[in-house]
């Protein structure tokens, strides 16, 4: 079975569906489909923009879906590969869920646009932040966030695959727990590039929020089972879909845990689609049996076996 995983925030370039667009119209219909949803150029955006513009969470999310999703459909046209299970890291979850036909693409489009500004707005830039360690497994580290917070907040955000662990809070108590990592043996812990402390409980205006955008929106149903960041488990009810997207703001992204539940579900294959290679290198991390390919550009397109 193959699984067609989608990428969060942090795989995006310039320039990233480019090659695409040149090539395929249906990549160049899928960019104008977002540009006409939020009412500004996606394709400038992705090709011509800055580094700088792009990493503004409000553009990321949006332009790394659109990017995703404009791939996935010249993947479905070109090859005619079909997914037993979808799965994506955060903002990817989106992703994931407009590939099995459950969110409508511009619906998606719009409201990750939105939930990247609640993400912003929810903590002032400086008050929270986020760090990655590298070599101390979960209960550890977990107990390390504990003895750090000294009243304040910080947890874990990402589990990114075995010892490779994101955590997130306020800033001052992500430091303390950066110095106790490294005290007891933390190969790497360090302060990532982020503007906000993402799947933690500081991020619960944002989640509030998105909740409301979510509220009108009409959910499809499922051609096959998406698995959630949430809970690590394969889900395919459309009642379920806003109440896990909503919790998943605030909740630590088990991609750990997702990639082994798409092992023992048959999974033998994982295509990454959209920028970045990130969690190819997971999944090898994860399974290490496992064939991943990755798939962002005619090259790439070229390489894929039927």
């Amino acid at each position: 079975m193959i699984a067609f995983l989608f990428p969060g925030q942090g795989s995006q370039y310039p320039g990233m569906g480019k090659q695409l667009v040149e090539n395929f119209t249906l990549a160049r219909q899928t960019y104008e489909e977002a540009s006409d949803a939020i009412g500004f150029d996606m394709a400038a955006l992705c090709f011509e923009g800055s580094e700088a513009d792009l990493r503004l969470t409000a553009n990321t999310q949006p332009a790394i879906l659109t990017t995703s999703i404009a791939t996935l459909r010249i993947l479905e046209q070109e090859t005619g590969l079909v997914s037993g299970c979808a799965a994506g890291h955060s903002l990817g979850e989106f992703s994931a869920l407009v590939a099995v036909g459950a969110l409508h693409f511009s619906d998606a489009v719009k409201t990750v646009r939105q939930r990247g500004t609640f993400m912003q707005d929810a903590v002032p830039v400086g008050v929270g932040a986020m760090a990655a360690v590298m070599g101390v497994e979960r209960v550890p580290l977990e107990q390390i966030c504990l003895k750090a917070a000294e009243g304040e907040i910080v947890a874990p955000a990402n589990f990114n695959s075995p010892g490779q662990i994101v955590i997130a809070g306020h800033a001052a108590a992500v430091e303390r727990a950066i110095v106790l990592a490294r005290e007891q043996g933390a190969k790497r812990a360090m302060l990532l590039p982020v503007s906000a402390p993402f799947h933690s409980a500081l991020m619960q205006p944002a989640a509030e929020r998105l909740e409301d955008v979510l509220a009108p929106l009409e959910i499809g149903t499922f051609r096959c089972p998406v698995v959630g960041n949430v809970e690590a488990t394969n889900y395919s009810d459309p009642q379920r879909v806003k109440d896990l997207l909503v919790k998943q703001v605030c909740s630590a992204v088990r991609w750990d845990e997702s990639v082994l539940e798409m092992d023992r579900s048959g999974v033998t294959r994982y295509i990454e689609i959209g920028p970045g290679k990130v969690l190819c290198g997971l999944v090898k991390r994860i399974v290490k049996r496992s064939d991943t390919a990755q798939l962002d550009s005619v090259d790439t397109l070229a390489k894929l076996a039927l």
